[in-house]
C-alpha cells in the first residue's frame, strides 16, 4: 500500500512509547515530547519556523491519518481517555503550551473527520465549545 504522506513516521514514533503515553494520559498527565506524534497539528508555515517532522501538512493528510486503522484507533483511544478526565482542565493535564497544541490537534482532526462527535465533546468540555482559531484560519487559507 502506498504511504503518500509518510504516515509510517507516526507509527514508528508511537510504537516506541505508545504504551507509556496512554498510561501517563490515564493518570491525568501527558509527556510533552509525545505531544507532536500522539496529537499532531497542522504544520506552521511561518518562514522562521523550524521543520516539524510530525506536523500534518493538509486536511487531506489529516484524513489519511484517520484512515489508518492503527493511527485512528490510537487517536480515538487517547481522546476517549481525555473524556474520562473531564473533571480536570486541559491546562491541568497538559500545561498551557501543550493544551494549546491539543486544541489545535483536535481542531484539525475534527475538520478532517466524518464523525466529529468524540472530538466535539472535548471542545465542549475543555475549550468552551470553540475550535482553535489559528488552525481554522490556516485551513481556510489553504483552501483558497
Amino acid at each position: 500500500m502506498s504511504d503518500e504522506y509518510n504516515l509510517h513516521r507516526f507509527i514508528r514514533a508511537q510504537n516506541r512509547v505508545y504504551g507509556d503515553a496512554i498510561r501517563i494520559l490515564r493518570r491525568g498527565m501527558m509527556c510533552t515530547p509525545f505531544m507532536e506524534f500522539i496529537f499532531p497539528r497542522l504544520a506552521s508555515y511561518r518562514s522562521d519556523a523550524a521543520p516539524e517532522p510530525y506536523a500534518i501538512t493538509s486536511l487531506e493528510e489529516a484524513s489519511a491519518y484517520l484512515s489508518s486503522p492503527l493511527l485512528e484507533s490510537r487517536y480515538r483511544e487517547c481522546v476517549g481517555t481525555l473524556q474520562r478526565l473531564s473533571n480536570k482542565s486541559a491546562y491541568a493535564v497538559f500545561g498551557d503550551i501543550d493544551a494549546r497544541k491539543l486544541h489545535a490537534s483536535l481542531t484539525l482532526f475534527s475538520e478532517a473527520s466524518n464523525d466529529e462527535s468524540l472530538l466535539n465533546t472535548m471542545f465542549d468540555v475543555w475549550f468552551d465549545g470553540l475550535l482553535d482559531e489559528k488552525t481554522v484560519n490556516e485551513l481556510n487559507a489553504m483552501s483558497r
